[in-house]
């Protein structure tokens, strides 16, 4: 098994249809520990108790840095050790440029962006005092391709931001022993964009994919465990796209 002995946080991952908990899964099924952080703490223990009893499920609010101290803590003290961090909590709106009002473009912000560093915060000093740790980080096809699908342009901002803090601390924590990657899924088939995507758009969006179908979280999830496991142990300050064939650069 590829995560045997491991212990991994993801943050997002309560949802039962999400790429999340698809993670949570199969970094289970791989030997790891695995806690779910959500900000819906009851559907996180639910989530955990789900992979077994093993694993354990926490509130966290990502935009609160004294939340993501006390997730992490709790971790350390369950398990002792946090090898793996996959910042996965991520919230997408539509909207013109001209309609972005300040409450949404910081709520997008916030969750998108600055969960990202508060919950990596939390943890790099862990991994820094074993001399090992895997961060991947989820960004969005979005952020390269300028939008165009269902998020604002305010949800390719905040995604494009996570690309740039996941490189800068790719380079800064790559003496400790910790790698940093980001994963840039395109149209993922979640709750997020279930029933908004009509049939003419569908197809549309079809004619634009080589591979001829939408995504499914287990293919976002199979490169999560890729970067989180030894396999990718000489990977750092990569982005890997899972698109289908979207956008191809």
């Amino acid at each position: 098994m590829l995560l045997e002995g491991k212990t991994a946080i993801i943050s997002g991952a309560a949802g039962p249809r999400g790429i999340g908990f698809a993670t949570a899964k199969l970094f289970a099924a791989q030997g790891a520990k695995v806690a779910i952080v959500d900000i819906d703490g009851a559907a996180a223990e639910t989530a955990a108790a789900e992979l077994g009893r093993h694993h354990l499920g926490l509130a966290c609010d990502v935009t609160d840095r004294t939340s993501c101290g006390r997730a992490v803590d709790a971790v350390t003290a369950q398990f002792g050790r946090i090898d793996i961090l996959i910042n996965n909590a991520g919230v997408t709106q539509p909207a013109k440029v001209v309609d972005i009002v300040e409450a949404d473009w910081d709520r997008l912000m916030d969750v998108n962006l600055k969960g990202v560093l508060y919950l990596s915060q939390a943890t790099i000093p862990v991994m820094q005092g074993q001399k090992a740790g895997a961060i991947a980080c989820m960004s969005s096809v979005s952020a390269q391709r300028g939008g165009g699908i269902l998020g604002g342009p305010h949800y390719s901002a905040a995604k494009a931001g996570v690309l740039g803090l996941a490189r800068a601390m790719a380079r800064e924590l790559g003496p400790d022993g910790i790698r940093v990657n980001c994963v840039t899924p395109g149209l993922i088939q979640t709750d997020i964009n279930a029933g908004k995507i009509s049939d003419e758009s569908r197809g549309k969006i079809l004619e634009g994919i080589p591979l001829n179908r939408l995504g499914v979280p287990e293919d976002v999830a199979r490169i999560f465990l890729f970067l989180a496991s030894e396999l990718s142990g000489y990977v750092t300050g990569a982005t890997i796209d899972v698109n289908g064939g979207m956008l191809i650069h």
